[in-house]
């Protein structure tokens, strides 16, 4: 006769199973944040009533960033008006707009010494400008408070309003105007349900075809099932809307409610990533698995506007082509 007594019972229909995680690889692996300057940094997003995507959205680099004072704001509240499946900021009906965040972030980015900042938001489908505005708003603060600081903005697609709120922050005059593709057309239905991969394209382009100097930035995420073909895909679509940046990390899963982890990307095929971007002609590219739109954004423009330069000054003294023998 068997033994059952070490046989587990049967799972009750009203016992849900647990969901399956996968382990994280080393190479994806990052301290808890501790030190003095974390802990100034969080002190002063909290007296200034400021969010930062930083905290929102479980960065894994807020340890390393916020040690040496930089963080990245959120503006327009901390509740989005959509439910992407890889973004960890919480959904629901945004309180009103704070007139003091403008002159908030301002103080902060005095207060943090910052030479390079970057600001980005919430979805505000709410708002009849889709937050537009606000952006404006915390551009001059800047530009008053802190006129040596390069500002660097990573905006929502303003769904149905893209046009006029691009022609206005674009006016406002940031340095760099970042909008993420986030992933691949093809998993845009189940990823990113509330936005369309060629309406954020045709953003970029529009960045661009209101000021062409103006430098613009896109990423993806890898590892939540794009193949390898599609990824190049997206390359050459950033690169027809003149995108001059691109940065690619790995997708971490927030919660078990979000999108899994499909694959963790190793550093070898990043850096293979990489090498193609940079080949089809980016000026500067960032492809690392903790790579994220902010983590170091100021060496980054630092290089991207060097890059530029170099490559202005050889078109210069280039032969120019001309008709005839």
């Amino acid at each position: 006769m068997n033994d059952l007594t070490n046989i587990p019972p049967a799972a009750t229909p009203s016992e849900e199973p647990r969901p399956k995680r996968t382990r994280k690889p080393d190479w994806i692996r990052v301290r808890a944040p501790t030190g003095e300057g974390y802990n100034q940094t969080r002190k002063l997003m909290r007296e200034l009533n400021l969010n930062t995507v930083c905290e929102e959205a479980a960065c894994p680099n807020i340890g390393e960033c916020w040690d040496k004072k930089h963080a990245t704001v959120m503006i327009l509240g901390d509740v989005c008006t959509r439910a992407c499946a890889f973004c960890n900021v919480k959904t629901g009906m945004p309180r009103i707009v704070d007139p003091m965040e403008p002159e908030n972030t301002a103080v902060a980015a005095a207060k943090m010494g910052l030479e390079h900042i970057v600001i980005t938001s919430v979805d505000r489908d709410d708002l009849p400008d889709g937050g537009a505005s606000q952006f404006v708003k915390v551009i001059e603060a800047l530009r008053r408070n802190t006129p040596n600081t390069t500002i660097e903005i990573l905006t929502p697609d303003f769904r149905g309003k893209m046009r006029s709120a691009v022609e206005a922050i674009v006016a406002a005059g940031p340095d760099v105007y970042n909008h993420n593709l986030e992933t691949v057309p093809r998993l845009y239905p189940t990823i990113r349900p509330g936005a369309r991969y060629y309406a954020s394209l045709r953003l970029l382009e529009e960045v661009k075809s209101h000021d062409p100097m103006i430098f613009t930035k896109s990423g993806i995420m890898l590892g939540l099932g794009e193949q390898r073909l599609e990824v190049h895909q997206v390359m050459d679509d950033m690169r027809s809307a003149e995108v001059d940046f691109m940065t690619m990390g790995q997708y971490l899963q927030p919660t078990p409610k979000h999108a899994n982890v499909e694959e963790f990307v190793t550093p070898k095929a990043f850096d293979a990533y990489g090498s193609i971007a940079r080949a089809k002609g980016f000026l500067q590219v960032a492809s690392t698995p903790l790579t994220r739109s902010s983590y170091h954004a100021g060496d980054d423009f630092a290089q991207m506007r060097e890059a530029r330069a170099n490559r202005l000054a050889k078109a210069a003294k280039s032969p120019k082509k001309t008709g005839g023998k």
